[in-house]
């Protein structure tokens, strides 16, 4: 197991593989993928395998990517976050799985990884959030990222918003 970051409560650490059936039994939930645009439920394990290993995984050799998150105190996956390389900006995203909803644990993780990213001098390090989801809004904005625009997201065709990272 690779842990790549640690707070408080929660270690980060790179997906395998063998992760596919986690994060697939993670992704049949509607309420995780509600402002994301991805088709629901998920296909099927070989289509979570194919986005590991074509969007995720490769990004690991670039120092960034999005992290499996675990409560340190059970080893329980709770959920993702992490960064990723669009070609044009650095994008910090999360999801969760729904029972660990409300207790910080996006924020933790989100700080830690922002820091990370800072840490790192990547340029242009975003987070974007529909406008309906409150939650992950607010998150963007108490790491310390600052309100840049707002515009129509095309895959889920609800208004959202940009926050980016300014040195």
């Amino acid at each position: 197991m690779h842990i790549k970051l640690e707070t408080e409560r929660l270690y980060l650490r790179e997906f395998t593989l063998d992760d596919a059936a986690m994060v697939f039994e993670m992704h049949q939930d509607p309420a995780i993928t509600r402002y994301t645009g991805d088709p629901l439920p998920w296909d099927s394990i070989v289509h979570t395998e194919k986005i590991l290993t074509e969007a995720i995984l490769p990004q690991y050799q670039h120092n960034i990517g999005r992290w499996a998150v675990h409560l340190k105190a059970t080893d329980e996956f709770i959920g993702w976050c992490g960064l990723k390389n669009t070609g044009e900006e650095i994008d910090l995203g999360y999801r969760y799985i729904q029972k660990y909803w409300g207790n910080r644990y996006a924020l933790e993780a989100a700080k830690a990884v922002l820091d990370y990213g800072v840490k790192l001098q990547l340029p242009n390090i975003i987070g974007r959030a529909s406008v309906a989801n409150v939650a992950s809004v607010k998150i963007l904005a108490q790491i310390g990222l600052t309100f840049d625009a707002f515009y129509m997201d095309e895959d889920t065709m609800e208004e959202s918003v940009r926050y980016i990272y300014k040195a």
